[in-house]
């Protein structure tokens, strides 16, 4: 299999989306010179203006006209350049597109794939590095992925694309230079988690960048003789409630770990699922990790601050053992 960075994966899936469907489409800001971070480079050359579309700058006026266009029998793909932009969009995603199918008895969908790159990206400050997710796992009608992989940006991003309802997906602003082996043609099914890391002691489950962090930890463990399971959800909406609880059948311990703040974020609802429907897998009380309640700061020892480390997943896993 050939290896692409996250942003090339994510490209080729567009691409052959596009080439494979004449109803796949791109709108958003920059797209003609690549997109701000590159994802649509070369793009306005293949399929021209009319299906790369640079929009002017109102994500409100560019998600209204997809949600619009779906409505009317295209799949569009929306780039909301930032995550953090998107909330310029939120009446048009979560009040009518979310809503459509549900209130029009099925007559009508809203297959669009909207791109949120979103979290951490060195001093990028408050307004421009939220991991916004758990928001939109909140609204009925929302599907929700959040990749962490090349093959996954590819193989999830293909699967959004032919989705009928709208789906949110989260790309990692940290990933994009990520590198790994795609398998193009295979497309990942939305739902479904992937055993990043097999083990006996501990599970470990965590998306997006955050993963990465949380194998690292696996490292220091396992040197400790502690061996960690890793779980990548990949969809958190829905998620794989069914592979979480089939590890901890094997470990009985459980961490949850994300970027996001902490507060009402999606761990939240893993270990409430958990408790509330797994509780007598759980030999120990189950641990989450996560930012706190704090805007991000632009000066890069105070980001730090807020940020879960390897260190710290480590040290919860010998807390829990």
């Amino acid at each position: 299999m050939p290896s692409m960075t996250y942003r090339e994966a994510g490209r080729l899936a567009v691409q052959e989306a596009m080439r494979a469907d004449p109803t796949v489409w791109c709108v958003g800001e920059d797209l003609g010179r690549g997109g701000v971070f590159g994802q649509y480079a070369g793009l306005e050359a293949e399929f021209g203006t009319d299906r790369i579309c640079s929009a002017p700058i109102s994500e409100a006026a560019i998600m209204g006209a997809a949600v619009g266009a779906a409505m009317a029998g295209t799949r569009p793909i929306v780039e909301m350049r930032f995550a953090d932009f998107a909330l310029c969009a939120i009446d048009e995603l979560v009040n009518q597109a979310a809503k459509a199918r549900y209130m029009f008895g099925g007559q009508s969908k809203v297959p669009i794939t909207v791109r949120e790159p979103m979290g951490m990206w060195r001093s990028s400050a408050a307004q421009h590095s939220q991991s916004l997710e758990s928001w939109y796992t909140h609204i009925p009608g929302l599907v929700v992925v959040a990749p962490s992989t090349p093959a996954d940006n590819y193989g999830l991003l293909s699967a959004a694309i032919e989705a009928d309802d709208p789906v949110v997906y989260m790309e990692h602003k940290n990933l994009w230079d990520v590198s790994g082996e795609v398998n193009s043609g295979e497309i990942i099914p939305l739902g479904k988690a992937r055993i990043a890391r097999s083990g006996t002691d501990v599970t470990i489950v965590s998306w997006s960048a955050q993963l990465h962090t949380a194998l690292d930890a696996t490292k220091i463990l396992s040197r400790e003789g502690i061996e960690a399971e890793v779980i990548d959800l990949r969809s958190l909406w829905p998620w794989d409630e069914e592979a979480v609880a089939k590890s901890l059948s094997k470990t009985g311990r459980l961490i949850v770990c994300h970027e996001a703040v902490s507060v009402s974020g999606f761990g939240a609802e893993i270990l409430a699922t958990i408790s509330e429907r797994h509780f007598g897998l759980l030999k120990r009380p189950p641990i989450r990790l996560a930012a706190p309640r704090i805007p991000i700061s632009y000066a890069p020892n105070l980001e730090d601050e807020v940020r879960v480390t390897a260190d710290d997943i480590a040290q919860a896993a010998r807390r829990i053992d």
